[in-house]
């Protein structure tokens, strides 16, 4: 008797057929994702690998929480300012341009972007620093939003069962360090679970570790993410008037332009024409060192303006007084803070036996959006009213 094949499996296998003509020889196949544990009734899906990773991270609550995650500027009232989600977004899309020309696997380029910054702990790189400092003055190293981002996935989000997601994708997600200025990234393959893992210990206790994803989609994803955050980040700031676009670097305005658009569409021809058919990706010199000169840029004038900074230092203690306050809760057992019922009530005891306390309140409160945190520094460091009667 012939067994019946579903017309969405048979079209699946007709999808990874025409991967091995369609994609490069530099591309990951589909078919060569690594899982830490096997899929459960994975041959009666219809979904290929990669674009199974990429609906997992869509779906799941830290995805959600990007809605109110700040890129750069917080506590701004302004609608029309880029929150994380809305770089995220960004970023999929220009990550899967240029894995387009490339011939690259598309699924993961989306899979990759979609969970690179769903670690990262409320108010941005600000509120990163102080979680870090925290942190480390708790013996539990620092903390890399990177590295977070694999923990929420791999281990926190289900409960603690994680998404069982690839290993390429988790790679990706752990080596996107788009601050880092390179000109060209060639990947590092062969990696194994046991890499990922030793390379989250090392990223942790040596934020200055330089690591490479495996996979010639990750590296795109990080070329990709400077792009899609420079030239934004130059829209938001003429918008509240940090600066003017006649203040961009001369060099920067003639080779990349001083719009968001001028600058996406240049930097990308740009990778794209300097890839083509390699197994690297990068840009051309000259416009390589244009865009270092255009980070300096945003980092003196924007990044670090005093004018953006000035309630950063009350966020810095308010997350150091809410890190202490968890870790009374959980020393004294109280099941009533919203640490139990928010976030370990119903987590997996092999969550709860391998994460001493510090760990579990770090992941907490990275979790947080803004406005969360803030929520959560009212309820528990200001004076409530009291019922009108008892």
């Amino acid at each position: 008797m012939v067994k019946r094949v579903s017309p969405l499996l048979a079209a699946k296998e007709a999808l990874t057929r025409q991967e091995a003509s369609r994609l490069s020889p530099h591309a990951t196949a589909s078919t060569r994702a690594i899982r830490r544990r096997p899929e459960e009734r994975v041959e009666y899906g219809h979904r290929q690998h990669f674009s199974l990773d990429a609906d997992r991270i869509l779906h799941s609550l830290a995805y959600t929480r990007y809605i109110d995650k700040t890129q750069v500027f917080y506590l701004v009232d302004n609608d029309h300012i880029t929150h994380r989600v809305l770089h995220v977004q960004f970023l999929s899309k220009i990550a899967r341009d240029i894995g387009r020309f490339l011939r690259l696997n598309e699924d993961l380029i989306e899979a990759i972007a979609l969970g690179h910054d769903i670690g990262h702990a409320p108010f941005g790189h600000d509120g990163e620093r102080y979680l870090s400092a925290v942190c480390k003055q708790h013996g539990i190293g620092s903390f890399q939003h990177n590295v977070q981002s694999v923990r929420f996935l791999d281990g926190i989000e289900r409960k603690g069962r994680g998404w069982n997601l690839s290993l390429q994708v988790l790679d990706g997600i752990l080596c996107h360090d788009g601050e880092i200025h390179e000109e060209r990234l060639r990947p590092q393959p062969d990696k194994t679970f046991a890499d990922l893992d030793r390379e989250m210990e090392l990223k942790t206790y040596n934020p200055e570790a330089g690591l490479v994803p495996m996979t010639l989609e990750g590296c795109v994803v990080r070329l990709a993410d400077t792009i899609s955050y420079i030239g934004r980040d130059i829209e938001d700031a003429v918008r509240l008037n940090l600066i003017g676009r006649e203040e961009i670097p001369e060099n920067c305005a003639t080779l990349l332009g001083t719009t968001n658009g001028a600058i996406v569409y240049n930097l990308v021809e740009d990778v794209t024409k300097n890839s083509m058919d390699r197994g690297a990706v990068g840009f051309s010199r000259e416009v390589s060192e244009a865009l270092r000169e255009l980070k300096s840029f945003n980092y003196s004038r924007i990044y670090r303006n005093p004018k953006i900074k000035g309630e950063v230092g009350k966020i810095g203690r308010l997350l150091e007084t809410l890190f202490d306050l968890y870790l009374e809760d959980l020393a004294s057992k109280n099941r009533g803070s919203l640490l139990f019922t928010g976030f370990l009530d119903g987590m997996s005891h092999k969550y709860v036996e391998n994460h001493t306390p510090p760990e579990v309140v770090r992941d907490f409160i990275a979790g947080m959006t803004d406005e969360y945190f803030m929520k959560q520094c009212h309820l528990r460091l200001l004076p409530q009213r009291m019922p009108s009667r008892f």
